[in-house]
């Protein structure tokens, strides 16, 4: 009896030592794949585990199911498992596959949106997201913002420029979602911050003016003294004047050279020919231009010109500005 102990014993502990080793070791790929590239592994909702541990050995590791299976409901994680799209990389052990899949590591991508885009820009970088599904395709942009609960919101500008992680197969639906969301929070977040006598009446008014400062910035110090230049426009009247609104009203027809009669060509969004702010935003703002349209600097100046430096030189009278625009403009004394 004692001999039989001791080698149901010596079994037990061979046993537990070559699960302890497998659970460990590399899960071998099968013949055939691509060295040094992850396996691509897709888990739909309501799989089981074992369907679970049959759709790993399908994406490519060499390993028996039922070994896997029977490590998935042992483990006590299975029912963790998380449905997802997943980049298991070659050498992936038991163990750590199961981690990774009951964290739900899904395989992340990224689409980044820039600080002053248009909406067309917005959705010419999801068409080029990698294996983001492109359900906007063919969608009018009112179209779009009626999926996202907007209907009748126009889409301009409604979307925070930022880095949005996404799982491949996710719907650019889903991120625009995100996008709007945040915006919706600066927004929220600076509105809250306004200075007491802006002369803005409302949040949607601070995003319009925020995205013709993120147009007009071309350096950051200069970004609240221009809100400061329009915010004093607006509160004596004076009309806007500035070039984005005009070009971004033009649309396709801008060829890249604004010229006289641009100017005196009228749209909603030509601010030489109508007075106050137009219609809706003509960019997306970022966080410092949503703040410096609600906490403009306090400055006399009515006028700013570029210098060609990225800089720009703010003047109080006409006459001044006049003297700037010879000096920096036409390279006159």
């Amino acid at each position: 009896m004692r001999r039989l102990l001791a080698w149901v014993l010596l079994i037990v502990i061979v046993a537990g030592a070559a699960a302890a080793w497998w659970l460990q070791a590399p899960m071998p790929v099968r013949a055939g794949l691509p060295a040094d590239q992850p396996l691509e592994l897709e888990i739909e909702h309501g799989t089981t585990p074992r369907g679970v541990a049959r759709a790993v050995v399908q994406a490519g590791m060499d390993t028996d199911v039922r070994l896997l299976f029977l490590w998935f409901r042992l483990s006590g994680q299975s029912r963790e498992i998380k449905a997802g799209n997943y980049e298991i990389p070659q050498g992936t052990s038991p163990y750590a596959l199961l981690q990774k899949l009951a964290r739900g590591e899904e395989a992340l991508r990224a689409v980044t949106l820039v600080e002053g885009w248009t909406f067309r820009q917005v959705r010419q970088a999801l068409a080029r997201a990698e294996q983001l599904k492109p359900d906007t395709q063919g969608l009018s942009d009112a179209d779009i913002m009626a999926r996202l609960d907007r209907a009748g919101v126009a889409a301009e500008g409604r979307f925070f420029p930022d880095t949005y992680t996404y799982a491949k197969g996710s719907s650019d639906l889903a991120v625009l979602r995100r996008a709007l969301h945040a915006m919706d929070r600066r927004l929220e977040a600076a509105w809250a911050q306004r200075a007491p006598d802006t002369p803005l009446k409302s949040a949607d008014q601070a995003l319009i003016l925020a995205s013709i400062v993120e147009k007009e910035t071309g350096r950051a110090q200069d970004r609240a003294e221009i809100a400061g230049v329009f915010t004093n426009r607006l509160r004596t009247g004076m009309l806007l004047q500035t070039d984005p609104t005009v070009i971004y009203g033009l649309g396709d027809k801008f060829d890249g050279n604004l010229r006289r009669r641009d100017l005196t060509t009228d749209t909603p969004y030509n601010t030489y020919t109508r007075a106050g702010l137009p219609p809706t935003p003509i960019a997306m703002p970022g966080k410092a231009a949503l703040l410096a349209a609600v906490q403009p600097a306090a400055t006399r100046a009515l006028y700013f010109v570029a210098r060609g430096d990225g800089t720009s030189h703010f003047s109080a009278t006409l006459d001044e500005h006049n003297r700037a625009v010879n000096r920096y403009q036409r390279g006159q004394k």
